[in-house]
């Protein structure tokens, strides 16, 4: 069963680069395990947290309008109100959905499947 691995934004102002053309639309993937390791290893991120989701959302931002390349100088110079875009979107397509685990009652040794809704969820 395939499931959607990318995800289409507009974002609410929009990236303006040095010719001041905006970019708006773009896409960003699900995250990987790596992609939240690896940022957390940066060093900027050891000096100062905020730069955690500029980083991570620099890998998982594969395009914005016609940059050819999202950096996470292109992430930082976004206007906060798309920064705070980027990382609902980010949140809401990571988020675990409701997951059903196999369990064994301890008590009748009857295997049962329980939904284990996500932390905060």
């Amino acid at each position: 069963m395939a499931f959607p691995t990318q995800f289409s934004f507009t974002l609410p102002r929009g990236y303006v680069d040095e010719t001041g053309r905006i970019h708006r639309d773009g896409s960003m993937r699900l995250a990987t395990a790596l992609d939240e390791v690896d940022v957390l290893q940066d060093p900027r991120v050891a000096q100062n947290t905020g730069y955690l989701p500029i980083l991570l959302l620099s890998r998982v931002v594969g395009q914005l309008g016609e940059l050819p390349v999202v950096t996470p100088e292109i992430i930082g110079g976004l206007f906060v109100i798309d920064l705070v875009y980027l990382e609902d979107l980010y949140q809401r397509i990571n988020r675990p959905e409701t997951v059903t685990m196999a369990v064994v009652c301890p008590q009748c040794s009857e295997q049962l499947h329980v939904q284990v809704a996500p932390l905060g969820g």
